[in-house]
């Protein structure tokens, strides 16, 4: 994610599109850290985001804040905030980010149980690999309205049980990308809003 990003920014001239993808790429990397709570602050996300899923078994629509953090504080808690992509390839527009990637993420068997998946132990965990595309749009203050999250191919997935001295605690996670966690870029009008990114493009 880190290169990926890095290699975006690097050809992006737009000052509205580096901003969009410089929040970006800080909320994956809060979200990996298990610092979920930042991602709610008021600079960066709506009061009220909606999130589609269809994914990881997961079929729902988070409606508010509240369910959001829910589910963010419950992968961090359980070490289910641990994900990488291959292959991705990221677009950015005046008010959204979409990606689309092979995903792997790092989930309780208890989870996938309860999400319809069948695996041979609850207490295990497993890496869960896809192909997802992702729509994250935002508002004219570039604020994340929400996500919305899809796994193209349910048939080409694969679900791999790891050995428990393979897994990777949410501490670990947040010692690696810690240090690549920079502050939330400071919205200005002037140059990062619509009128402003029209004119740059």
């Amino acid at each position: 994610m880190h290169s990926l990003a890095v290699r975006i920014l690097a050809v992006t001239t737009n000052p509205r599109h580096r901003f969009l993808l410089e929040t970006y790429q800080r909320h994956r990397f809060l979200e990996m850290a298990g610092r979920y709570g930042k991602i709610f602050a008021p600079e960066m996300t709506v009061a009220n985001p909606v999130y589609h899923f269809n994914a990881l078994g997961i079929v729902a629509t988070l409606s508010d804040a509240d369910m959001v953090k829910g589910l963010y504080g419950m992968w961090a808690q359980s070490h289910q905030s641990i994900f990488y992509n291959e292959g991705e390839q990221v677009a950015v527009s005046d008010n959204f980010i979409r990606s689309i990637s092979i995903a792997t993420q790092q989930t309780a068997g208890g989870a996938l149980i309860a999400n319809g998946i069948e695996v041979d132990d609850p207490d295990a965990m497993y890496l869960f690999r896809s192909r997802i595309q992702m729509i994250w749009p935002y508002d004219d203050d570039c604020r994340l309205i929400g996500e919305d999250v899809w796994e193209t191919d349910p048939d080409q997935r694969t679900i791999t049980k790891l050995d428990p001295a393979d897994v990777v605690t949410t501490e670990m996670a947040a010692e690696l990308v810690n240090p690549l966690i920079r502050a939330q870029p400071v919205f200005d009008p002037a140059i990062h809003g619509r009128k402003a990114a029209l004119l740059a493009a």
